[in-house]
């Protein structure tokens, strides 16, 4: 988040190079004190097109990307603003916003786990094929696809706070309406309530990168977004946790019923709080901007900014289309090894239910260890490229070793490299949202982390039926296989034409020897 951190080479965009597939970011540490580069708005003149690109934050204070030359660091003398800046200020309260947030993406990602992980139990209740379970899981991913661009119109016209609230409505909605599905004839009932959280999910599943840009400064805006990719993981996590526990595998089916009442009443308790915390508590932007990024956003008249034109930018920017592939990737991989976890363990260590949700707890609780350290090590570095290759390529790692282990017979094993994958597996879906940012300054955040977001559920369907069908009949070895393939072909896109390995090492040779002195 400085005024000089980025390289700017001639007829390049702000945050990227020239000859990369994808923009190399933060590996260089010059500074506008530098007379050969431009100051202030001159930057706009060595980008061709760029100065003809009309935009606007839109009525309720859309956000530009921090780490832009449009933010400045304070401390350093050559840094400061200029005489006549806007005034910033970073409010304690910034924290109370995402915490709240944060349980709201917790409570609905809950939702999107609480059938899958015991889907052998649901399946025997309701008396439905696998698949179908299945699709209570991969309805959370079939909605977010036609449904973000509204989402995102919405989000430029009423702002975060309205997106938000809707979100949280819907899935209180959807939690009580699945109260009244508890049934062996009531799938339908339960698959629309399902229907009715998943809605909530295209209004939670971007914001954090907004959230984060409208009201943390420069130099903790990769961390917040993190915490806020966390709250989504922390749901995800108690989604494998909890089920197992509160659905037994029981014989008796009134038993079971109520035993799957009381946890729909749990999840509906928790969602309604939520909601009326938001009505009461969550507002749309500080009174101040937090950034000089921000303040130029707030200046901005609305009329300009076109919706439909920022989003044609979006996807004529080679190097953001080549991620939104590669995000959609990995995620994807993520979707279908969640969704199937149970169906998976069950085969090799029957009657494990409740060690599959230990399992994918450590899944998750791994990556939101994961997702903390490299928000924090983003806010240090910039690293972008170098740091989103190497946590790519662990992740394929990672899923060799957890595919190879799996039918070892020895479930402390499963445990070890389960949590290797989720490290670096969850770990990566701050790394995207923020990569994302740079990549397409000064677009919004929301629209970016949309769209990437809209990939990842169109690859995890695609992952999720062909992984289990290939399961079904082949076995979980071939199914994971599948699952490495794919990922493969994502690290070969993220490294493609790069030198990120040797740029990574170098930067964090330079960082350990800042650490010491």
């Amino acid at each position: 988040g400085q005024w000089g951190r980025r390289r700017v080479g001639e007829g390049v965009l702000p945050g990227q190079h020239r000859g990369l597939g994808m923009p190399q970011i933060g590996d260089t540490e010059r500074s506008c004190a530098d007379p050969s580069e431009p100051r202030g708005d001159d930057w706009m003149k060595t980008a061709p097109g760029l100065a003809s690109i009309v935009w606007s934050p839109g009525p309720l204070g859309k956000s530009l990307s921090t780490s832009s030359r449009l933010d400045l660091v304070e401390g350093d003398p050559q840094l400061r603003p200029a005489p006549g800046a806007a005034e910033t200020k970073v409010y304690r309260r910034r924290w109370v916003m995402l915490v709240l947030f944060s349980a709201v993406s917790a409570s609905n990602a809950f939702m999107w786990l609480q059938y899958g992980i015991v889907s052998n139990i649901f399946t025997r209740f309701y008396g439905v094929d696998p698949l179908a379970v299945d699709w209570l899981s991969m309805i959370y991913l079939l909605t977010y696809i036609p449904l973000i661009l509204p989402v995102l119109w919405l989000l430029d016209r009423r702002g975060v706070r309205d997106v938000v609230l809707v979100g949280a409505a819907f899935n209180c909605i959807g939690a009580w309406v699945k109260i009244g599905s508890v049934g062996p004839e009531l799938f339908a009932v339960t698959f629309f309530g399902q229907f009715v959280c998943s809605v909530a999910t295209v209004f939670v599943l971007g914001i954090p990168s907004y959230l984060a840009s409208v009201w943390f400064g420069p130099r903790e805006v990769s961390t917040a977004c993190s915490v806020g990719v966390l709250g989504n993981q922390l749901g995800i996590a108690i989604g494998f946790l909890l089920p197992p526990i509160l659905v037994p595998n029981v014989e008796d089916m009134d038993e079971l019923a109520g035993h799957i009442r009381n946890m729909f009443y749990i999840t509906a308790g928790v969602a309604t709080f939520l909601f009326i915390l938001v009505i009461i508590v969550f507002q749309e932007r500080p009174e101040l901007p937090p950034t000089q990024a921000q303040a130029r956003a707030r200046s901005l008249p609305p009329e300009q900014y076109s919706y439909l034109a920022s989003i044609l930018r979006l996807v004529r920017n080679r190097p953001f289309m080549l991620l939104v592939v590669t995000y959609g990737l990995n995620v994807g991989c993520f979707y279908a090894v969640g969704t199937l976890l149970n169906r998976m363990i069950i085969i090799h260590y029957p009657g494990e239910e409740v060690n599959a949700g230990r399992i994918g707890l450590t899944i998750v609780i791994a990556g939101m260890v994961g997702s903390l350290i490299c928000g924090i090590w983003l806010d240090k570095t910039k690293t972008y490229k170098q740091t989103t290759l190497v946590v790519y390529f662990m992740s394929l790692v990672g899923m060799v070793v957890y595919t190879s282990t799996l039918s070892l017979g020895h479930l402390w094993v499963v445990f070890v490299t389960a949590g290797s994958l989720g490290f670096f597996m969850t770990g990566y879906l701050p790394l995207g949202f923020e990569f994302a940012v740079e990549l397409t300054y000064p677009e919004s955040e929301g629209t970016s982390s949309g769209l990437l977001n809209c990939s990842a559920q169109v690859f995890g369907i695609i992952f999720t039926i062909c992984q289990g069908k290939i399961i079904d009949t082949y076995g979980t070895l071939p199914g994971n296989i599948f699952l490495c393939v794919f990922l493969l072909i994502g690290a070969g896109l993220t490294g493609e034409r790069s030198n990120g390995f040797g740029g990574f090492v170098t930067l964090l040779k330079v960082q350990c020897a800042k650490s010491l002195v």
